[in-house]
């Protein structure tokens, strides 16, 4: 029997969901272990004049307070992603530059004394003028945040593919589209966490902390600290309340509460409030998007012009800006358009620093991407259907190379849609939507279709920089993906990925997998996914990010359990007097597959490399197996800057059926579809969960989430009563379909699906809504005021 495939109960969940859990907060904290709080600043953009900590210092339970003299003196700046003169430090030296930007640290014996003695530092702050919106930033007389950069625009590339200017130049007809994409966050119920311990006799951090990947942020601590590698080592706890890509963010802090453990004396515990986080984590980037089709009169488009203004907020943290680049390679969406033109500026204003948000910039691409394609439909009166379905890549042509230089691995676009029309209920939809308008309700549809890319190439990043600025730096690709097997004096099996899951069921889906390979239940098979950088296997692209899971850990896990299994087949052979090529494995026994009574124990056979290694070949000692896998197709960017930013890429079409009262301009969701391939599904219950809770998010992001700062650069979200949430309440349950072409380029030919809707879900919200008022620019999140306004003005 196949386990891979079933929907199995989760491991996972028994411990959950009986209040068993190890989050960070629930461990331990070693011996002497204190408690620190953040001073923040108040104001947006000040110079610091004077801090005076003495008060502070001297209160009860304090035992040190941390400002900039100490993390300049033990530490150094953050890298930046860019080639910029900016130095980006985890607390304010000297200025401060957003609102909530940490200020001081206080030490205490416990949280509560270290929250009162935060009212006993005294900042003198002159204020400065403010930079806020990614406009303002490119003007020539914005207020500065870096002097040493000498202007708000960290970064200005462009770049063509093909013949941009003749396809515009032959062009029927040229359609536009402005977007104004707001900041929003995926809000986890945990927030940032962390116990920082520092050995002096060692120079040695060690970094138990909430944190998800990429490890890549392991070199950037590392520096930051001033230490080696291999004098910082960095944990996760057992348990995680979830991220969505969030809790990469923290590694400033990790950086920070290094130093404060090193300044006290003491091991050193941080635990973020919420108000802290909504106010000073990170959030998705806002990007000013300029998006120009040239089309042909059928609605075919022949060339595109991206010109897009990311706004990063007051530093550039790493990996920042990913989020512009990492969809670089997929610029033209599901389409086949071979020539495009595109500029990308990244530009720096007094709001909070961004950083991964679960769709990590395939929001922000396909919500200009599809509002293109419902305005082309609009403006040359053409069914949006059609004008999706005549510019899709076509069937038969996979892999497909897109004019960006990604690599579309599988699938069958065509085919897809069409089995979501037929399944979903497309025709009756829009009878319902006739039947409405009759009636005189403002009802819409929409639809979109979108490529979701997984497994980040670990070199797209680079692709910010010239081709001569990659030559000197050196190549930079791939993405290592780690497994690791071992086998017991019992012969029993143990897996270690270094993956950082944050709910998602990791252990499950590996224990399938690994059961499937050696005959064996799930439940035979122990899982651990903490990782720890002291002592197991990893590399800078280990960690749980770009969906990457199912397709490349999921992968390494099974290329581990192939050479195991080679191994063990052949000492089995021995014994067995079969060839190696005649052993299965099956019920927890090993044997022939023409006499099966002729057979060992699986355990007894996996105990042998410990018991009797001397009856193997010195080939055959199966002990361990750790496997680093990294496609061959994640390529470095090419001197043309074309880049294949994602291994795998699944295909999303979405339609829905909405309407908007129009009194109220609250938005009701009749009918949700949203049809997936992301190649072989392991887990189908998991990957239910995974579609579903990125529509909700996806849902908060098209009507309810944002960001908002007041003029004066105050943060005005800063309670989840101002960041407005669904709730279950609102959250109506998608019509969930599956279109399944495996992918030729993972070992199981898995891809990822936890981040498409966030792609998908908002802009075919926002193609059903411009239906249904007729309305041509609309801006997230669609709230009832603004749709009230659009209604009330018609």
């Amino acid at each position: 029997m196949n386990w891979v495939g079933q929907s199995i109960e989760r491991v996972e969940d028994a411990a959950l969901l009986t209040g068993r859990g190890r989050y960070i907060d629930d461990l331990a904290a070693p011996p002497g272990c204190l408690h620190a709080a953040v001073l923040r600043s108040p104001h947006p953009h000040a110079a610091i004049r004077a801090i005076d900590v003495s008060a502070a210092r001297a209160a009860k339970g304090v035992a040190a307070v941390i400002t900039a003299d100490d993390v300049t003196q033990f530490g150094a700046p953050l890298l930046a992603g860019v080639k910029a003169n900016i130095r980006c430090w985890p607390i304010a030296v000297e200025r401060v530059r957003y609102v909530g930007e940490p200020v001081a640290v206080v030490i205490a014996a416990d949280r509560y004394l270290a929250e009162d003695a935060l009212e006993l530092i005294a900042v003198d702050y002159a204020p400065l003028p403010i930079t806020l919106r990614p406009a303002d930033a490119l003007k020539p007389d914005s207020a500065v945040l870096h002097e040493g950069l000498g202007s708000n625009i960290a970064s200005d590339r462009s770049f063509r593919y093909g013949d941009p200017a003749g396809a515009f130049a032959r062009a029927a007809h040229r359609v536009s589209v402005k977007v104004d994409y707001p900041r929003n966050s995926c809000t986890p119920i945990e927030t940032y966490g962390l116990i920082a311990d520092y050995d002096p006799g060692e120079d040695a951090y060690d970094m138990l902390a909430t944190f998800q990947g990429p490890f890549s942020i392991h070199a950037v601590l590392a520096r930051a600290l001033k230490v080696p590698g291999n004098r910082l080592r960095l944990r996760t706890p057992p348990d995680s309340g979830g991220s969505f890509g969030v809790k990469q963010g923290i590694f400033p802090y990790i950086a920070l509460m290094g130093i404060a453990a090193r300044v006290a004396g003491r091991p050193v515990k941080w635990i973020e409030d919420r108000l802290e986080h909504l106010a000073a984590s990170v959030s998705a980037t806002n990007r000013m998007i300029t998006l120009e089709a040239a089309v042909e009169a059928d609605g075919r488009i022949t060339a595109l012009a991206w010109d897009q203004v990311e706004d990063v907020g007051a530093h550039i943290r790493a990996p920042e800006p990913a989020t512009l680049y990492r969809m670089h390679g997929n610029l033209t969406g599901a389409y086949d358009i071979a020539n495009v033109s595109v500029r990308n500026r990244v530009v720096m204003t007094n709001k909070t620093p961004t950083g991964l948000n679960r769709g990590f910039g395939g929001p922000q691409v396909y919500y200009a991407l599809e509002r293109m394609m419902q305005r082309i439909a609009v403006e040359l009166q053409l069914d949006p259907l059609n004008v999706i379905r005549r510019n899709l890549v076509p069937s038969g042509v996979f892999p497909f190379r897109t004019a960006t230089g990604g690599l579309l691995d599988s699938g069958d676009y065509p085919a897809a849609v069409q089995q979501a029309i037929d399944e979903g209920g497309l025709a009756e939809l829009r009878a319902r939507q006739q039947q409405a308008r009759a009636e005189g309700r403002l009802y819409g549809v929409g639809m979109t279709a979108v490529v979701e890319p997984s497994v980040s190439n670990m070199g797209y990043i680079t692709t910010v920089l010239t081709p001569a600025e990659r030559r000197k730096a050196g190549p930079k690709n791939g993405a290592q993906a780690t497994a690791t097997i071992s086998l017991d004096p019992g012969g029993a099996v143990t897996v270690h990925v270094s993956s950082v899951p944050q709910g998602q069921g990791h252990r499950t889906v590996v224990a399938q997998i690994v059961a499937d390979a050696f005959g064996l239940r799930p439940s035979d098979i122990r899982v651990i996914t903490e990782m720890d950088t002291a002592r197991d296997a990893w590399s800078i692209a280990s960690g749980n990010y770009a969906s990457r899971f199912a397709p490349a850990v999921g992968g390494a896990v099974q290329l581990a359990c192939e050479r195991i299994r080679e191994k063990l087949a052949r000492a089995a052979a021995a014994q067995l007097n079969v060839p190696a090529d005649e052993i299965e494995f099956a019920a927890s026994r090993v044997r022939a597959r023409g006499n099966p009574d002729n057979a060992l124990p699986f355990a007894r056979l996996a105990a042998t490399a410990h018991w009797a290694p001397g009856t193997l070949a010195d080939d055959d000692q199966a002990l361990r197996e750790t496997v680093f896998w990294t496609p061959p197709q994640l390529t470095a960017p090419t001197e043309e800057d074309g880049i294949n930013s994602s291994l795998c890429h699944g295909f999303i079409f979405d339609f829905c059926g909405l309407e908007v009262d129009r009194i109220t301009g609250a938005v009701r969701i009749d009918k949700y579809v949203t049809m997936h391939d992301c190649g072989r599904v392991l887990h189908p219950g998991m990957v239910a969960g995974q579609v579903a809770g990125g529509f909700a998010q996806a849902l908060g992001a098209a009507l309810y989430e944002a960001y908002v700062y007041a003029d004066d650069g105050s943060f005005i979200s800063g309670t989840l009563a101002d960041y407005l949430m669904p709730t279950s309440a609102e959250v109506p349950a998608p019509l969930i379909l599956h279109f399944e072409s495996p992918s030729p380029f993972t070992p199981l030919g898995a891809k990822g699906v936890g981040e498409g809707n966030c792609m998908s879900t908002p802009v075919c919200i926002a193609n059903a809504v411009a239906d249904a008022l007729g309305v041509k620019e609309l801006d997230l999140p669609l709230t009832p005021a603004k749709l009230a306004a659009l209604v009330h003005a018609a």
